[in-house]
């Protein structure tokens, strides 16, 4: 059985009660984050891009934990030059790790450090794990290879930003879902700060009108797969 933790904006934990794997781990300065950095405990990290809002407590989770940092090969190498333990991948390779499979895709966005240093491309995830699929899109504006990843890949959770701006906005986000196809289409990336205000609500709505299932998690909320 695999549980899914909503940390709020990206971030997530997933626990398949041996092994947690914590993605995009913003928790220090993010207002809605339900928890501290203190208290997670992951073995794995897995990164979508460098920006800070996702990035976050990488290096403090990592070193309390020893966890092992998964990433694009520019970021990884990063982390591993902070002393960090890494394991460098790239948009479309696989990976099996003690957990599951790690894949990495394409996502339309940008990815650089809070100096402005450039770390490689920015991705979108596909982890499996616990008999479950999950595809978290990163940040990205849609694109019709979604379509594409969804024949591929029988999505179990398709984890979508909807909070326009710097991202896909909630129609975007709705035809995203309608791409890949999942059995259930989370919301992420939305009212964590003014500019990427977004109704959850709304984009839950017109998936179901789809014929699609969408659940609106709390942040903090623990869903089992």
């Amino acid at each position: 059985m695999l549980k899914l933790r909503y940390l709020s904006h990206s971030a997530f934990i997933l626990d398949d009660g041996e092994n947690q794997v914590i993605i995009d781990p913003f928790i220090s300065g993010n207002p809605t984050a339900p928890i501290s950095a203190d208290e997670v405990k992951a073995k794995y990290i897995v990164l979508t891009h460098a920006h800070g809002d996702h990035f976050g407590d990488t290096l403090k989770i990592a070193e309390k934990n020893g966890s092992i940092v998964i990433a694009v090969n520019e970021l990884a190498n990063f982390v591993a030059r902070n002393g960090v333990k890494s394991h460098n991948m790239h948009i479309g390779g696989a990976y099996n790790f003690p957990f599951g499979k790690v894949k990495f895709t394409i996502a339309h966005h940008g990815s650089a450090n809070n100096d402005d240093e450039y770390m490689g491309e920015p991705a979108g995830v596909i982890i499996s794990m616990g008999g479950k699929t999950i595809y978290h899109a990163g940040d990205t504006g849609l694109f019709s290879d979604m379509k594409l990843i969804g024949e591929i890949n029988d999505i179990d959770v398709f984890l979508t930003p909807i909070g326009d701006n710097f991202t896909m906005g909630i129609d975007d986000a709705v035809r995203a879902v309608d791409f890949v196809n999942p059995k259930l289409a989370i919301p992420i990336h939305y009212n964590t700060f003014p500019v990427i205000e977004a109704d959850p609500n709304e984009f839950a709505a017109k998936v179901r009108a789809n014929g699609h299932k969408s659940l609106v998690l709390a942040y903090g909320e623990t869903i089992e797969l």
